[in-house]
């Protein structure tokens, strides 16, 4: 009779489970179907290479200083992110040896993935754009989503670090190498592609958000940026701007495939890298 039930119970989750995973692969195909089906014969070359046009400004034209400008924010926040990312992990894992103050800093990063964005949207128009006199340019933008997805990134980063202590650390350090030397030439070596995979991931996080950048770097329809301290605006903020406006809604459904379209390419790379990443380990 006990047999029965436990039968009974594992059957049912995994048709739980069945039923879950078909629902949410059913959800991601109709959206992505929806969007691509509504774009079509709007998506192009000129849309990809062209200004947004008419009036009102957006109902004509393209959104390549849409597309400029979310490259160039994510950029900043990529570049900006891996480094206090790395440099904190780096620390957690193999210089900080006091258990209570790395708690402490674990829970700090985890309050901080929890902030909502638009308060740091807010912090980064205070200090970034006032006190520090960036201006609303994508250094000050790039900059308050590099702090977006700064939490993720350590968390990740310290747990990629772990699991190559766990197998190489004791070795090393019997063989009398010291810290920065097996940083260097043990952990990098292994871990640069689960970074890379980890960098990509957070990327298409940073691109996709468009509250911190209503406040420090997004200026609706601005041109192309010319340096870090130009404005630019952003293809989530071009999307929402179309469909607030009820300016476009086929020019809307255009701007939403392009930026599915990036989303696919980070995660493919990250997949990519993930994947040879593991083969390397397993081998």
């Amino acid at each position: 009779m006990r047999r029965r039930k436990t039968f009974a119970v594992h059957a049912f989750i995994r048709v739980l489970s069945i039923t879950a995973f078909i629902a949410v692969l059913s959800f991601i195909f109709t959206l992505f179907a929806l969007v691509f089906v509504k774009s079509r014969g709007h998506l192009n070359i000129h849309f990809l290479t062209d200004s947004p046009k008419g009036f009102p400004l957006g109902s004509e034209g393209g959104i390549f200083p849409a597309i400029m400008g979310s490259i160039g924010f994510t950029w900043v926040a990529c570049v900006f992110s891996t480094f206090l990312s790395f440099m904190t992990a780096v620390y957690l894992q193999f210089y900080c040896s006091n258990g209570k103050y790395k708690q402490l800093m674990r829970v700090v990063i985890g309050m901080l993935a929890g902030i909502p964005s638009i308060i740091l949207g807010l912090f980064g128009y205070s200090f970034l754009v006032v006190r520090l006199g960036f201006g609303i340019s994508i250094l000050s933008g790039g900059l308050v989503l590099g702090l977006m997805v700064f939490p993720y990134m350590t968390i990740r980063f310290e747990r990629i670090f772990t699991a190559i202590a766990d197998r190489y650390e004791a070795g090393s350090y019997a063989m009398g190498v010291n810290t920065v030397y097996y940083i260097l030439h043990v952990v990098l070596p292994l871990a640069w592609r689960d970074m890379v995979s980890t960098m990509s991931f957070v990327s298409g996080m940073a691109m996709g958000a468009s509250a911190p950048l209503l406040l420090t770097g997004a200026v609706f329809y601005a041109k192309a940026p010319k340096s870090l301290l130009s404005p630019a605006m952003a293809l989530p903020l071009h999307l929402y701007h179309l469909l607030s406006e009820s300016i476009s809604l086929e020019n809307a459904f255009a701007s939403a495939a392009v930026l599915l379209l990036i989303l696919i390419l980070l995660n493919v790379l990250t997949w990519l890298f993930g994947y040879y990443g593991d083969e390397k380990w397993m081998s």
